[in-house]
């Protein structure tokens, strides 16, 4: 049997480790990258149709809530399947889900409605952040039980449609990761405003 091939439901050390740093790590980026922004600049559109950073922030926190309630209560509610290869799935998660070379568009559940404050957003990136984390540190079986993901399909050309409780606390990283860089390139727009 390869390591790529997980046949235990305990995650091991560095799993724990690698998901913790990456999912603070894309919190702490998202957190600095819009520290001391206007309201001007927190909500400010390049055109009609794109989303502002308030927006873009409001979608991540959206997406970590998909995943930490119904995305959960999917996989826990789904059979065993042990003995799969995940270290490419893995892969693909960290590495092609933040690529923002191709662009999809937000399923209609985790558009931006504008239903949060700035400071409610940003607090509850920090607490979903923490309730991601707890999840992968005390949550049994994360490799045992698989959904059907939407964004692994699209990435991977559907070649992958599964990911595991693992995957799906990483997606979450690599998905903030991928909005950041939206926020970085808007930020870089020669109209965005000075202050």
């Amino acid at each position: 049997m390869t390591p790529s091939i997980m046949t235990s439901q305990t995650l091991s050390a560095a799993e724990i480790v690698e998901g913790r740093v990456y999912l603070q790590r894309a919190r702490d980026r998202v957190l600095a990258a819009t520290a001391g922004l206007s309201d001007v600049q927190w909500g400010y559109r390049t055109a009609e149709g794109t989303w502002s950073i308030a927006e873009i922030v409001e979608h991540m926190v959206i997406v970590q809530e998909l995943v930490l309630g119904p995305i959960a209560a999917g996989l826990a509610g789904t059979p065993e399947t042990a003995g799969l290869d995940t270290a490419t799935i893995d892969e693909i998660v960290k590495t092609k889900l933040p690529d923002r070379s191709r662009k999809y568009p937000a399923p209609e559940m985790a558009r931006p409605r504008g239903q949060w404050t700035r400071a409610e957003s940003l607090e509850r990136l920090g607490a979903n952040t923490r309730r991601l984390t707890e999840r992968l540190e005390t949550a049994d079986g994360l490799r045992l039980h698989r959904v059907p993901a939407p964004p692994l399909r699209a990435v991977s050309g559907g070649a992958h449609e599964l990911m595991d409780g693992y995957q799906w606390l990483l997606a979450t990283a690599a998905h903030t990761e991928r909005h950041l860089d939206q926020i970085l390139e808007l930020k870089a727009q020669p109209g965005f405003p000075t202050r």
